[in-house]
């Protein structure tokens, strides 16, 4: 079913006290000044998909600190049947709490419901830095595919991080170790399969598109049968690697010390090699080939969320990124400092202007394409 945002509604979140929005399904055009409270607005949104949102910021750090009453996002997804209702909130002090349809939701039930995909300034040097950050951004393509995928990591997660304890205080507790690999064994399997999963999907929906951004040639880089993804497999090689483990004082195999390697395809050069230029390219085609393949499966594509990304573009990128947007039919949300940098979509978006006075920022609807 195709669920587009229709309403956000956002109570003491950021920099914004109170600011409530409707949108019409078609791409959303944000421009303001620095600071004035854009990237919270988008923030805002990526919360309505599993995990902690785009700067993986903790409850208490999403409230304004003027008032510290701690906040809420609500939201209205329309589509084929009746309106769907989503209200998030944390009160100050407290975890978030999740509602649909006024009835208390899990975030794999979230991530069921609407699927969200995003693109910020920080994922940049995704290519350069280090695996953690690689091994997240496969887990939020694997996620947009397979909803139950937050639950395989949390679980693998927490036995990890019992199992890591028990290594570094020495503990040789045989039951406790064997029940943990047994856990991290089924998880791990899954986040493997869910991953490799992904990739496939991934390489279809990049094969043959239309698109002016180039194609990436991606591959999952792990130990031969540690990452298996036949559970019993992955628990017998972390049981054999139990010497080693308890004198490294942590986990040395398993789907935690996997990576992801991208190369640019057409030119057979690795994405670490490439030019700034073209690691943001092979980011930006990436998600649009996320999004494809998204609205092949599901038919509809997702919302995409693209912080500051026309600022690094040239005008014919620009104008291109756009029309594919446009193209796939995708609720897509973009910021940018100037008005000038979303020329291309003309009436085909809606434009909101962001400024900021005093801490607290103001959204102002444009009917028509700022000139």
């Amino acid at each position: 079913m195709h669920l587009a945002l229709t309403r956000l509604d956002l109570s003491h979140f950021r920099s914004h006290r109170r600011t409530v929005l409707e949108f019409d399904g078609r791409p959303v055009a944000i421009h303001g000044p620095n600071g004035a409270g854009k990237t919270n607005l988008i923030e805002a949104v990526s919360l309505l998909s599993p995990g902690r949102g785009l700067r993986r910021a903790v409850a208490a750090d999403l409230a304004r600190r003027q008032e510290a009453l701690g906040w809420r996002i609500g939201a209205v997804l329309d589509g084929d049947g009746p309106p769907r209702e989503i209200d998030l909130r944390a009160e100050s002090g407290q975890p978030r709490a999740l509602r649909i349809d006024g009835k208390a939701a899990t975030q794999t039930a979230l991530g069921r419901l609407i699927r969200i995909l995003w693109l910020v300034p920080a994922m940049d040097r995704l290519w350069t830095e280090a695996a953690d950050g690689r091994r997240r951004f496969l887990d939020r393509i694997a996620l947009s595919f397979a909803p139950d995928h937050a639950e395989a990591s949390l679980s693998y997660d927490r036995a990890l991080r019992e199992r890591n304890r028990l290594l570094r205080d020495d503990i040789h507790d045989s039951r406790w170790l064997d029940a943990l690999e047994a856990r991290m064994g089924v998880s791990g399997a899954a986040i493997t399969h869910n991953r490799r999963t992904a990739l496939d999907r991934i390489a279809a929906a990049q094969d043959g598109a239309a698109t002016a951004f180039p194609a990436a040639g991606l591959s999952l880089v792990q130990a031969d049968d540690a990452h298996a993804e036949d559970a019993d497999a992955l628990r017998a090689a972390l049981a054999r690697g139990r010497a080693a483990d308890f004198r490294a004082g942590r986990s040395l195999i398993g789907p935690h010390r996997a990576d992801l390697d991208a190369v640019y395809a057409a030119k057979g050069i690795a994405a670490a090699q490439c030019s700034t230029g073209e690691q943001k390219a092979l980011l930006i085609s990436l998600v649009l080939a996320n999004a494809r393949a998204l609205a092949e499966d599901l038919g509809a594509p997702p919302i995409l969320l693209l912080d500051e990304v026309a600022a690094h573009l040239d005008t014919d990128r620009r104008a291109a990124l756009f029309d594919e947007i446009v193209a796939l039919g995708a609720q897509a949300l973009l910021t940018g400092t100037g008005p000038e940098l979303f020329d291309d979509f003309g009436a085909r978006a809606q434009y909101l202007s962001v400024t900021e006075t005093g801490g607290e920022s103001e959204v102002t609807p444009t009917v028509l394409p700022p000139t």
